[in-house]
């Protein structure tokens, strides 16, 4: 039985060696992986080079299926090809061909040939739903590739990063962009290190292996107890509460027992819109006042110990956060759920404002926070153009073709959740990105339909 051929190209304004070389670093799979596939490499080794293998597993139903994968045809600045070794396919070759079209630019081309198992009846049964699938992954690994490299900025040298909460909805998305970036990323991890870029901590007991902090440049602090994880019981408020605190204060005391010159440039951490509390239709820059409520107070103890890093000549950056849009996780992740199942639709009287961003905005904000020495203090990581609830319910709905006419009750929440639902789901905060726009920042996506179109492969 013949092969399928599938074949997509895009033209990015960049050399052939520099997409070539974006390729090689060692995020640029997880990069490029869509948002709503789940796809995890268990095992990787040699870059891209002919020889190299990858091991990964993908979500298929309701199982996982196993890939290996051999590299070869390896021809820096040009091409690279990856040959299934076992899997899911009868056969799978996708050949990387990066061709130069100018002396500032190139195509870049993907081409797959692959046969599908059980021979004609496969091909009857999943031929038109493999290309399709095909095509929507590719349309989004070609935006991402050629967004990432136009927009990358070539005059920040490479950083050196720690990274604390890696594995969390934002660290996911955020150490792929750094790496690809051409940053090197550490990471603090609680159990076993499981690579030399891994190191252990203990925050809870103010531990931290003293070798992560060689060489240094900047610390990103993610980590901290899922505020949206169940109701909250007093227990569960103080975890929430001396997670972020107890975490914090455990960075900034390694940094300060540092010397002068071995201490990193920059603390930047996480912090939430959750801040500003309950603000109704009034938008909220950076200089507005905290606001009541238990999130409220967990940002501002959250901020406070991030700025005493200051009083040890290291900048701190604070990126108060709305909701992330990524299927991957988080509230994207559950909504999909909902709204998928057709039983979608506002949240109390849907009037409440939602401040959002996409993770590759985030991710960009991160990286901006780290590199820019003229960025200090609280930055609104959000979209400039915050939704009410029912707006959002509306736009997802259509992302998704199923009704949105179900409203939730404010009572219901209220009742099932108590204190959570409300700040979480029923607050008002209409965070605008004053400081961030001011900063020059341009954002990928401004609205949310495009937001949504671009992390759900619409």
């Amino acid at each position: 039985m013949s092969d399928e051929i599938f074949s997509s190209s895009v033209r990015i304004e960049r050399p052939a060696a520099d997409v070539f070389a974006w390729h090689e670093q060692p995020g640029a799979f997880a990069r490029l992986s869509p948002p709503w596939e789940r796809v995890e490499v268990t095992a990787q080794a040699g870059g891209i080079r002919d020889g190299a293998r990858v091991s990964l597993r993908t979500k298929v139903g309701p199982g996982w299926a196993g890939w290996e994968i051999i590299h070869r045809d390896y021809v820096e600045g040009r091409q690279f090809r990856d040959v299934q070794v076992s899997g899911p396919f009868a056969r799978w070759e996708h050949l990387h061909r990066f061709e130069p079209a100018g002396e500032n630019a190139c195509v870049l081309t993907d081409e797959i040939r692959y046969r599908l198992p059980a021979g004609a009846l496969g091909r009857w049964g999943g031929g038109a739903f493999v290309r399709r699938k095909l095509e929507r992954m590719f349309a989004y690994r070609h935006a991402v590739t050629k967004t990432d490299l136009e927009r990358a900025d070539k005059t920040v040298p490479a950083k050196r990063v720690l990274v604390s909460g890696a594995s969390g909805v934002v660290g996911r998305a955020l150490l792929p962009f750094l790496q690809t970036q051409g940053h090197a990323v550490r990471r603090l991890v609680r159990g076993e290190p499981r690579s030399a870029e891994e190191f252990c901590w203990n925050p809870a007991e103010g531990e931290i292996d003293p070798a992560a902090w060689a060489e240094i440049d900047a610390v990103v602090h993610l980590a901290g107890e899922n505020v949206a994880g169940g109701r909250w019981t007093e227990k569960r408020k103080r975890e929430i509460l001396e997670s972020r605190v107890a975490g914090t204060r455990t960075l900034v005391a390694a940094i300060a027992g540092l010397a002068p010159g071995a201490r990193p440039e920059v603390l930047v951490s996480a912090s939430a819109v959750g801040f500003y509390g309950e603000c109704g239709d009034q938008p909220v820059g950076e200089t507005a006042a905290g606001g009541a409520g238990f999130l409220a107070e967990v940002c501002e103890a959250w901020e406070r110990e991030v700025r005493a890093v200051e009083a040890w000549g290291v900048r701190a950056v604070c990126l108060r956060t709305g909701v992330v849009l990524t299927p991957a996780g988080g509230a994207l992740a559950k909504l999909l759920a909902v709204f998928g199942l057709g039983v979608g639709g506002p949240i109390g009287n849907g009037r409440q404002w939602m401040s959002w961003i996409g993770p590759d905005d985030l991710a960009a904000l991160y990286l901006r926070a780290v590199a820019d020495r003229s960025w200090t203090g609280a930055f609104n990581a959000v979209a400039p153009e915050p939704v009410t609830n029912a707006e959002f319910a509306t736009v997802l709905a259509r992302m998704v073709r199923r009704p949105a006419v179900l409203r939730v009750p404010a009572w219901a929440l209220k009742a099932v959740f108590g204190q959570m639902g409300k700040e979480t789901l029923l607050v008002s905060t209409r965070a605008v990105p004053e400081r961030v726009l001011a900063a020059g920042y341009a954002f990928r996506e401004a609205e949310l339909e495009g937001a949504l179109r671009r992390v759900l492969g619409r």
